[in-house]
């Protein structure tokens, strides 16, 4: 069994798999790691391997007191991956790309791919047909269009995502409201629009904790999957211990 953590910049999330199969997904705070490990362990005592993606602030000695249960591993750019990485800059790609764009590849094989992971920041992952990992795009998630909203201006209050009642806002709340989420979707769909125009044999993967909000508000077919970056970790993982 493989214990996968996915450290984000809001929260935790953690899957245990035998095989290519999730047994129990999990999703806790940052301040609560350690108990939280601790407990899937003892609930899955056969786990062997404790494998980890992060892009949050949690220091590695949090893993590393496990050590002495079973293996931690830690995925970093020197590690391989199944697509040829383009990005001019490729160390300042972040692992969570690397790790999507891993899934991707592995999962939709011969396909043009485009992940899309709507979380604190949604960011935009391609990967052409041929393995080659191209780029994509980073931008303000709901939670940080809303926060920025309230934190630059005097007057607008802060408000929870809801889903707007109209496009055209009859109320300051509304408006809000209507401007983050349709502004949000119509973004997305306009860069799906983009890609859909210039590839063929084309999908594209939603992921991320606004996927299954977001996911029925999209005028185009997507693959939406809220778990796909545990997916893509786990099987990143085998596809390493299989070219070792």
């Amino acid at each position: 069994m493989v214990l996968t953590v996915d450290v984000g910049n809001t929260r935790i999330k953690a899957s245990v798999f035998e095989g290519s199969t999730a047994l129990e997904n999990f999703v806790f705070e940052k301040n609560e790691l350690e108990k939280n490990i601790e407990k899937i362990l003892i609930k899955f005592s056969n786990c062997s391997d404790l494998v980890v993606s992060s892009v949050g602030k949690i220091e590695k000695e949090s893993f590393l007191a496990f050590e002495n249960r079973l293996k931690v591993h830690f995925f970093t750019h020197e590690d391989i991956f199944p697509f040829k990485n383009k990005y001019a800059t490729p160390k300042t790609l972040g692992i969570d790309r690397m790790i999507l764009a891993s899934g991707a590849t592995l999962q939709f094989p011969k396909q043009n791919r485009l992940v899309i992971d709507a979380g604190t920041c949604i960011t935009y992952d391609f990967i052409d047909e041929n393995d080659n990992y191209l780029g994509g795009a980073i931008s303000p998630g709901l939670r940080l269009r809303y926060e920025s909203l309230h934190n630059f201006t005097a007057r607008l209050p802060l408000l929870a995502l809801e889903n707007p009642d109209s496009y055209i806002g009859n109320s300051t709340p509304q408006a809000i409201h209507s401007g983050v989420v349709n502004g949000f979707v119509y973004e997305i769909d306009g860069f799906i629009d983009e890609y859909r125009a210039n590839f063929s044999n084309f999908i594209i993967i939603l992921t991320g904790g606004d996927a299954d909000f977001l996911a029925k508000r999209l005028k185009n077919t997507i693959f939406a999957n809220s778990n796909f970056l545990l997916e893509s970790l786990n099987q990143t993982f085998q596809y390493k211990t299989d070219n070792d």
